[in-house]
């Protein structure tokens, strides 16, 4: 299971309607660990002044790996995480998370990370099972 749903979330999602913010709330206990990197990315590029910022550490467990999967993995997941903290993620790997600012996609920085190029040159035998 991806997260864990409230009985409260299932029945607004049956209704119609959806509290984002009671959705991200779930993502947030739900995932932690890939929590917390999109949130010292975003810290990294908000509070920091960084351009971007990458996260491009193994996680430490296959669980923790299924989180960054997860979450990076759902559209839904995704595009609520990045409207919460104001970012545009970029994936490489089972690893190599980045967050950008939304208005700066036009970036060198941004084109190069998502480039074939770059996914090419980020494959390592190591990670080739992850």
């Amino acid at each position: 299971m991806s997260l864990d749903v409230s009985e409260a979330l299932v029945q607004q999602a049956e209704i119609g309607n959806v509290d984002e913010q009671a959705f991200v709330e779930t993502i947030r206990q739900s995932l932690p660990y890939a929590w917390g990197i999109v949130e010292k990315l975003s810290y990294r590029i908000y509070q920091q002044g960084e351009e971007w910022a990458n996260y491009a550490v193994a996680p430490p467990s296959e669980q923790a790996r299924g989180q960054l999967l997860r979450m990076v993995g759902g559209d839904a997941i995704r595009g609520a995480v990045e409207r919460h903290f104001k970012v545009k993620l970029a994936f490489q790997n089972c690893h190599n998370l980045a967050a950008f600012q939304p208005n700066r996609l036009d970036s060198p920085a941004y084109g190069n990370f998502i480039s074939v190029r770059s996914q090419i040159l980020s494959q390592t035998p190591e990670l080739q099972d992850c």
